[in-house]
């Protein structure tokens, strides 16, 4: 795994071609809520000219219910058993940039699909929970019932420390975004890749 610390030059250096190892056709974003996912992902797949698709919505679409109604109508177990197969759904694409959901890695499952397939690349945004925590009450103002987990942080902070090894045992990449402009962590992943990409010639 490798770590990539915040991007600190100005915008006129910012100019690196996207030039991805050909063995890659899906980017995945993997991190905690408040991470970034979507947004940066769509950002990168516009970068780089392929498609963006939230793993979320994806799952929302297949069944015609919202992720919240999911929660509501089956429980949590049924909810993941969904979501596993909207994943493999989502990694038979080609050319994607996929957001997963924050608890997506915890399942076994799931984390055979993303390392099983050697066209997946895995990257985790990574960032401190206090950092995420004030990214989503930002997000969520004016709508305190948007993410039910953070009304209690300590629990918060308890899903995080659990999920973090694993989104860094999955990743084939971290970037460190606190302190980074999305544009400035697209900008990251694509140095790293194209690094990755030379080291392959």
């Amino acid at each position: 795994m490798t770590p990539i610390q915040p991007n600190t030059r100005t915008e006129a250096q910012r100019t690196t071609a996207a030039r991805l190892p050909p063995h890659l056709k899906r980017l995945v974003l993997t991190g905690f809520m408040g991470a970034g996912k979507s947004t940066i992902g769509r950002l990168l797949a516009s970068h780089i000219g392929w498609s963006f698709l939230d793993l979320d919505a994806h799952l929302e679409q297949r069944t015609g219910v919202t992720i919240p109604q999911l929660f509501e109508r089956h429980g949590e177990a049924r909810f993941r058993r969904l979501e596993s197969t909207a994943l493999a759904s989502a990694l038979s694409r080609a050319h994607i940039v996929l957001a997963l959901g924050g608890g997506t890695p915890e399942e076994i499952a799931n984390q055979a699909l993303l390392q099983v397939n050697p066209g997946v690349f895995t990257i985790f945004l990574d960032a401190p929970f206090p950092t995420l925590f004030d990214r989503c009450v930002l997000q969520d103002l004016g709508n305190p019932n948007a993410r039910p987990v953070l009304t209690d942080p300590a629990e918060a902070q308890l899903r995080f420390a659990r999920r973090h090894p694993l989104y860094q045992r999955l990743a084939g990449l971290t970037v460190q975004t606190a302190g980074l402009t999305p544009g400035d962590t697209v900008q990251s992943i694509l140095t790293a890749l194209n690094q990755i990409s030379h080291s392959r010639t």
